[in-house]
């Protein structure tokens, strides 16, 4: 007797690894297959071309270090822009099955396997934050309050990664992603390699969470599950970029969309709870509480008879105690205070590119006005960033009280004020448009806003390079990139879609 739980849970896992075999070599698996190769592309690319150490003694002792000069760099390059072409391809073509209704929630959660698996060996790519999040984490391990000062403060092998940009800025992550980086510093010390690798496998329980939440989510409104997983797991920007990259945002999404979703199933407290842990990753979750406050205010309304004003002020006031204690608690493990709060201004506007409306604005205005008179860029500058904080301030409170009425709406409300802040802050990364992505993939449903999100998205990931930089000085690289981001658009946007059901039966009179 006491041996059947044990065979049962070898039975459910031998069940899980049959149907995953099957899978793996049936029809429905091309374009799982196909993105793997992707991703083996861009890892084995990555060791030369991706966001590398200034000094690897790993590449060294494999006598693979030409991978990184020369001849090497353009091999490198081209297998890993191979490979980010492969999954692009691979992605959109699983999002022509989404639209025709051929792939179900498995396909897609096994396909995020397949395409994670070798990028889980992969240098960072795109992206050079790692090594600030282990130059950060290195600092509260020595002693240092990340929050006061910037990595080079505490000098080691860590800090030759840093980008220059970045070493003298203080850490503008909350104090739950703290502890995590220094928690890894820890077990791996200084080495650049195990952290990279220990790190991303971190990042892992946001997307479990991210795929576990965008399910429910889409269930909850009515939505196709699988189309969500398609637009906010599967997207090259959360599986290149987040995981790939190790950034972040990845625990932030998956902890903000898992409070979303047990919000949404009646259970506020543990959805406010985890929104909080998210929020002491990095403060652009806070942006969905003020909407949960709502969707918890009807359920008291609704369920326990409370009238409007009282169920507000009990939502309200126990949602802020909830933020507090996880805060107090969050902090006094790492034992540092607020100061990242400071920290995340300070960091932004050192970014200047256009992925937001105030940069795009004052390069334009410099670009073309300046053919006619002299322009000051970043006078300008400080202009339009000044109108993008204003705007912000004036759409996040009309948001809130325009989508107040049901969970639809909140989810509605959420992406816009995510989108929102994404587009007028004084910059913005790649990544950080995984945060309206996550939120709204359960509405973006039809074939029209399908096709949107794939150019958009291809748009995004064309135009980084793989260091980190950016293309958007080069005509050329615009051009291509806009090209692609049409292609990608086209190719859904007349994808045929599931025939319409009808009932054949005779009518009867």
């Amino acid at each position: 007797m006491t041996r059947l739980p044990t065979d049962t849970t070898n039975t459910g896992v031998a069940q899980h690894l049959s149907r995953l075999a099957g899978f793996a070599v049936s029809a429905d698996a091309r374009p799982a297959r196909l993105g793997f190769l992707g991703a083996a592309l861009l890892t084995i690319g990555g060791l030369g071309a991706g966001s590398t150490r200034l000094h690897d003694p790993l590449l060294e002792s494999l006598h693979l270090s030409w991978l990184r000069f020369g001849h090497g760099l353009v091999l490198s390059s081209i297998l890993l822009w191979a490979g980010v072409a492969t999954m692009l391809i691979a992605w959109l073509w699983l999002g022509r099955r989404v639209i025709d209704r051929t792939a179900g929630e498995y396909t897609m959660v096994a396909t995020t396997g397949f395409w994670l698996a070798p990028l889980l060996l992969s240098v960072p790519l795109f992206s050079r934050d790692t090594y600030s999040y282990l130059a950060q984490g290195a600092l509260l391990r020595d002693g240092f309050d990340p929050y006061v000062v910037g990595p080079v403060q505490n000098p080691n092998i860590l800090l030759d990664n840093v980008s220059p940009i970045w070493t003298t800025t203080t850490a503008p992550y909350g104090p739950a992603f703290i502890l995590v980086a220094k928690f890894v510093t820890m077990l791996v010390g200084d080495d650049v390699v195990a952290g990279t690798m220990l790190l991303r496998l971190c990042m892992l329980p946001g997307l479990v969470l991210l795929i576990w939440a965008t399910q429910r989510v889409a269930r909850h409104i009515g939505a196709s599950p699988a189309t969500a997983l398609w637009v906010c797991v599967l997207n090259p920007l959360v599986i290149i970029h987040l995981m790939g990259g190790v950034h972040n945002e990845m625990l932030m999404v998956g902890l903000m969309m898992a409070g979303i979703a047990l919000a949404f199933r009646r259970h506020p407290v543990w959805g406010v709870g985890l929104i909080a842990m998210a929020v002491a990753v990095k403060a652009t979750a806070g942006l969905a509480l003020p909407f949960v406050v709502w969707v918890w205010t009807r359920q008291l309304r609704d369920r326990h008879g409370h009238p409007p004003v009282r169920a507000f002020a009990l939502a309200t006031a126990a949602s802020m105690a909830i933020l507090a204690a996880v805060f107090a608690v969050m902090s006094w493990l790492a034992g540092v205070g607020l100061g990242w709060l400071s920290a995340l201004a300070a960091g932004n506007v050192k970014i200047i590119n256009w992925l937001t409306v105030p940069t795009a604005a004052a390069n334009l205005i410099n670009g073309i006005g300046g053919l006619l008179f002299p322009v000051n860029f970043y006078g300008v500058l400080e202009i339009t960033r000044i109108i993008g904080i204003l705007t912000i301030v004036i759409a996040l409170p009309l948001l809130w009280w325009r989508y107040r009425h049901t969970d639809r709406e909140a989810l509605i409300g959420i992406s816009l004020a995510m989108a929102v802040v994404v587009l007028f802050v004084p910059a913005a990364l790649p990544w950080y448009y995984t945060w309206p992505l996550a939120v709204a993939a359960a509405l973006i449903q039809t074939r029209p806003a399908i096709a949107v999100t794939a150019g958009l998205s291809t748009w995004i990931m064309v135009m980084w390079k793989p260091d980190g930089a950016h293309g958007m000085y080069s005509w050329a690289h615009v051009l291509l990139t806009t090209a692609c981001a049409a292609a990608a658009w086209y190719a859904l946007y007349h994808a045929p879609e599931a025939p319409v059901e009808t009932d054949s039966r005779p009518s009867v009179s």
